[in-house]
């Protein structure tokens, strides 16, 4: 707006000293994970941030760019969107316990919390269930407390001690609690009934006539039951339905339900983890599935890598977790703004 005072660059000296205390915070907390990885026995990987599939989820979307053979020849590669389908490819050639502080790229993501680059801190064990990834993200939630000095998380409003005991909430429950809904009664053979949704959400949301089971799922989760988590300490919520399970098996002994789980501080995701699936067959049908409803809706899909899903096939056992790293560090540096805890905001932006 006219009058407005413009906006100094994150490089001018006055600006980068009132930042510098939230990036002297990173540096901290990345040295006490790395020490929590060590302490594990973990290795840290670096894997490649150009790949032939960025990812397969139907919401996510990733930068594309095109590499230069030297015969000349030209061919299409994106920036990952999570270094996930790299990590499992090392698992399958041996590796046990690995950790990679990764850089990822997605598209349509910018806000407080969102960055279009940003840090995944991810890692994986082998011939664990997926009960360890969550005591591990616990674990390394608190270390992070710890590196900054900072007693409670606060955000919007929101507090939550990293060192209190977590609340652990299935995805039904928190359904049935925050939204008044019998989420599990929706779901049959793994599939989720539209039409069963649409009636229990029935002014509670708002129903498209072309949303899908997932949409109106996702619509309870973020107008209902997200802003409810992690108030006064963490909340695990775990046990999926089976239509969002992702890269994640289905539960033994319920089909209704997959082994995912996510965590949350004062209302925000922080971290995604899965007892991971190695059906390699039920992968590509879950990724042929998004890809064809990502077609429909943004008119584009991306390639399966098969690579990986020959990986899939021969990879042991397994949990791992993605941590968005910055939303970590913004929490516990006091921060209020995720761009505040980079050292270089995204470009073009002051």
């Amino acid at each position: 707006m006219a009058g407005d005072k413009p906006i100094s660059p994150f490089w001018s000296p006055s600006r980068h000293l009132d930042r510098r205390p939230f990036l002297q915070a990173r540096g901290a907390v990345t040295g006490a994970l790395r020490g929590f990885f060590a302490e594990q026995g973990f290795v840290e990987v670096e894997t490649s941030v150009l790949q032939v599939s960025p990812g397969n989820e139907t919401h996510l979307h990733a930068p594309r760019t095109e590499i230069m053979r030297p015969d000349g020849s030209r061919a299409s590669r994106y920036l990952r969107t999570s270094p996930e389908f790299a990590c499992k490819k090392l698992l399958a050639a041996g590796e046990t316990r690995i950790f990679e502080f990764a850089r990822v790229f997605r598209d349509r993501e910018r806000g407080d919390l969102h960055l279009p680059e940003f840090t995944m801190l991810e890692w994986y064990r082998a011939g664990a269930p997926y009960d360890t990834i969550m005591a591990d993200c616990v674990v390394v939630i608190a270390r992070a407390a710890q590196a900054t000095e900072i007693g409670t998380f606060s955000f919007r409003g929101r507090t939550a001690d990293p060192f209190a005991e977590p609340e652990r909430l299935t995805v039904a429950g928190a359904f049935e609690r925050f939204a008044g809904i019998d989420l599990l009664s929706t779901i049959s053979g793994g599939e989720g009934n539209r039409a069963a949704l649409a009636e229990a959400a029935r002014g509670k949301v708002r129903v498209a006539d072309d949303d899908t089971w997932s949409d109106i799922f996702s619509k309870v989760l973020v107008e209902h039951v997200e802003p409810r988590l992690g108030q006064g300490r963490l909340t695990i919520l775990f046990e999926y339905p089976s239509p969002e399970a992702a890269l994640a098996r289905v539960k033994a002994g319920d089909p209704r339900v997959a082994e995912r789980f996510e965590v949350y501080a004062c209302g925000v995701e922080l971290a995604n983890g899965f007892g991971e699936l190695t059906d390699a067959e039920e992968q590509r049908k879950r990724f042929t599935e998004s890809m064809t409803e990502k077609q429909r809706r943004y008119g584009e899909a991306y390639p399966l890598d098969e690579d990986f899903l020959a990986a899939v096939a021969a990879m042991p056992e397994a949990s791992g977790i993605a941590l968005g790293f910055e939303r970590l560090v913004m929490l516990a540096s006091g921060a209020t703004r995720i761009d505040q805890v980079v050292w270089t905001p995204p470009a073009d932006e002051r």
